[in-house]
């Protein structure tokens, strides 16, 4: 850890602005600032969309949070979630070609943080809601979603439902399973897993084969607080609702009970394995909990499940959003896209899935976040997904979209290889 702040410390974070148009001497600057800049600005106080033609609007993306709920660490505060953000915002650049600005927000009210993000919008193109804490993230999404031009996306929830599908949709070719008939267990009833029951309701799973557990147990229409939870936590009343046809009640053990695939974003350690030996056969376990799963992967395979995921990069199978956002948000800043849809998660899911069948085993369902070429083919077909639902204000040919998108995102890497060949920057590890 001594380690991880002596790097932080000795770079001062990890990101910077530097130009990228050329600046050979003082007279550049004519152009570029005053007097010449009032031309542009003009242009665009007569016409708005011009923004994106003539400044970065185009490309650039606010990662917004409270710091209400970040990473394993809960309620730190937004500027104790500033390294996280910029973590964020370097992913972007890296694997999206996107210039992303982390912005921590000290706003705990979400009305007033709605209004305060609906101000800074002139500067971005897209708005990534990052680490806000459960039932507000559904709130702010949906309200921001509604109300701004811009696409919006909470990756907690989209990111991770997305990536879910991805692995899910492999998994089930595996073990011979479809996705319309199978049961499935969900451990925790926070955003990603709100997120993911709605996505693989819309890819086809049957809500009512599904059983979601939280801290007091299965979610059910017999549940003593279903008053509470309709004034104070929406969310989990429409999962009581739509959910759990059989009316199942207990914890954790019992919504496995004989179901095809448990998704836990959840609690380290709650999984046992006794539990997973009470699953179908072929069973499937995602547990997602960061640093420590709720059941460790040879545990889980030990029980007799067939196929297992995680969230981390040190097992089989990571399950992580990382591997959606940079390229989903490529396709849809490209295009000038309206807003994100289900649709279009579903559709990145689905390149996801089939960019890893060449490859496809038990210990491999999904691509790994080092294998670059899959960015611009989520990008394009996330593009050209929006193009098809008639959301984009800028249209490609699938080919011209993909190489729009390589070039943004390979020539990042080039650049950052020249930081490092110049001694700008030293090598610690690299997906280069």
């Amino acid at each position: 850890m001594n380690e991880v702040c002596s790097l932080h410390r000795k770079y001062g974070g990890k990101i910077e602005i530097i130009p990228k148009c050329p600046v050979r001497s003082l007279s550049d600057f004519s152009y570029w600032y005053t007097p010449g800049v009032a031309e542009p600005s003009k242009e665009i106080a007569k016409d708005p969309e011009k923004a994106y033609e003539y400044t970065s609007k185009w490309n650039t993306v606010a990662i917004v949070t409270d710091g209400s709920r970040v990473l394993g660490l809960g309620d730190i505060g937004a500027l104790a979630s500033l390294p996280v953000m910029e973590g964020k915002a370097m992913i972007f650049k890296l694997l999206g070609g996107v210039d992303a600005f982390p912005i921590p927000i000290d706003e705990q009210d979400p009305e007033k943080f709605v209004e305060i993000v609906k101000k800074i919008t002139p500067s971005f193109g897209g708005i990534n809601l990052e680490d806000i804490a459960t039932p507000k993230c559904f709130y702010i999404l949906e309200k921001l979603q509604n109300e701004l031009d811009i696409p919006v996306w909470h990756d907690d929830q989209l990111g991770t439902a997305t990536a879910t599908l991805a692995g899910l949709i492999n998994a089930l070719k595996l073990v011979g399973k479809s996705i319309n008939e199978i049961e499935i267990a969900v451990i925790g009833a926070g955003a990603a897993n709100v997120a993911t029951i709605k996505l693989l309701s819309k890819a086809g799973a049957d809500l009512k084969k599904m059983f979601v557990v939280d801290s007091k147990g299965i979610l059910n229409m017999q549940r003593k607080d279903l008053e509470k939870l309709k004034t104070e936590n929406p969310e989990k009343f429409w999962i009581c609702k739509e959910t759990n046809a059989e009316q199942r009640t207990g914890g954790i053990s019992e919504a496995m009970n004989g179901v095809d695939v448990v998704i836990a974003a959840s609690t380290a350690g709650v999984i046992k394995k006794e539990f997973v030996k009470k699953m179908a056969e072929d069973a499937i376990v995602f547990a997602l909990s960061n640093p420590i799963p709720e059941i460790y992967p040879q545990e889980a395979k030990e029980a007799g499940a067939r196929i297992v995921g995680t969230g981390r990069s040190d097992f089989p199978n990571q399950i992580n959003n990382s591997l959606v956002f940079p390229g989903l948000f490529r396709g849809v800043l490209s295009v000038r896209a309206k807003k994100i849809t289900e649709e279009m998660c579903i559709t990145a899911a689905n390149t996801l899935a089939r960019l890893a069948e060449s490859k496809l085993s038990e210990d491999y369902i999904i691509p790994k976040m080092t294998e670059i070429h899959v960015f611009p083919e989520v990008a394009t077909a996330v593009g050209m997904k929006a193009i098809d639902l008639g959301l984009a204000k800028r249209f490609f040919t699938p080919d011209e979209l993909y190489e729009h998108s390589s070039r943004l995102i390979f020539g990042t890497h080039e650049k950052v290889k020249k930081l490092l060949e110049l001694g700008y920057a030293e090598r610690i590890s690299s997906v280069f």
